[in-house]
């Protein structure tokens, strides 16, 4: 089934859009924590720090938001499916920030919003209308500009950061999906924890982390761990239990 939001009165569309601008203001802002942490320590060591820390910010209010359990095993195989694409996304974003600039990174990540009406039209055939396209652009120009400067150069990080952007497009779809099924602070437990799990155990098997590490960027870890995963990922998902995908 197209992963698709019930239409929504245009007062509610309007909160659930800017419950989503919040979201991206609050990530926006990450990126220069997350370059930071790039140079700093381990691509896997920081996320699965920074995830797990996340998960236990919102452990405390999922244990207490009420679960239909049946409802629950149903929506888990969609929730594990955003946790991997979570990890996947989080991973190339992290490891191109070590060869590219913030600024592009944040360019090239935002390209998820001409992605998705692309996706929605090739994949689930639900062509958005063509005041959704002419957005789409406009909102890739104006990242272009806002990021860059209008000043951009390739670099192996850029490429990274692309593939990175086709799981964010995938992400968002899938949480479309699952806001309809599940609750959003369960969504949100779940696919933190996996992506946090996943990224721990591939820094204790492919890198050396250590204590140093941590100390010299605590601050990375802390910030991106309560705004970025612990509020942006919640607020993902409260918003797009309204928003039409193209809006996310």
């Amino acid at each position: 089934m197209p992963p698709t939001s019930p239409p929504a009165p245009e007062r509610l569309r309007l909160k659930a859009d800017l419950t989503l601008l919040l979201v991206a203001l609050v990530w926006g802002s990450a990126f220069v924590a997350q370059r930071v942490a790039a140079l700093s320590m381990g691509v896997y060591l920081f996320n699965g720090l920074r995830f797990l820390l996340g998960v236990l910010v919102l452990l405390p209010l999922a244990l207490r938001t009420r679960r239909d359990a049946a409802g629950f095993r149903a929506s888990l195989p969609g929730m594990l499916l955003a946790g991997l694409l979570l990890f996947g996304g989080t991973s190339l974003q992290q490891l191109g920030l070590r060869y590219t600039t913030a600024a592009n990174a944040g360019f090239i990540t935002g390209l998820y919003v001409v992605l998705v009406p692309l996706l929605l039209a090739l994949i689930w055939r639900q062509p958005p209308r063509r005041a959704v396209w002419l957005a789409a652009i406009l909102s890739a120009v104006g990242l272009f500009l806002l990021s860059t400067g209008g000043s951009f150069s390739l670099k192996i990080g850029d490429a990274l950061e692309l593939a990175g952007a086709f799981l964010w497009a995938f992400h968002v779809l899938c949480i479309g999906w699952l806001v309809q099924r599940a609750a959003v602070i369960h969504i949100s437990v779940v696919q933190c924890a996996l992506c946090g799990l996943l990224s721990l155990g591939m820094a204790l098997a492919f890198e050396s982390p250590s204590l140093a590490q941590v100390s010299g960027a605590w601050w990375t870890v802390l910030y991106t761990g309560l705004f970025s995963i612990g509020l942006a990922y919640t607020l993902q998902g409260v918003g797009q239990k309204l928003a039409p995908p193209a809006d996310a």
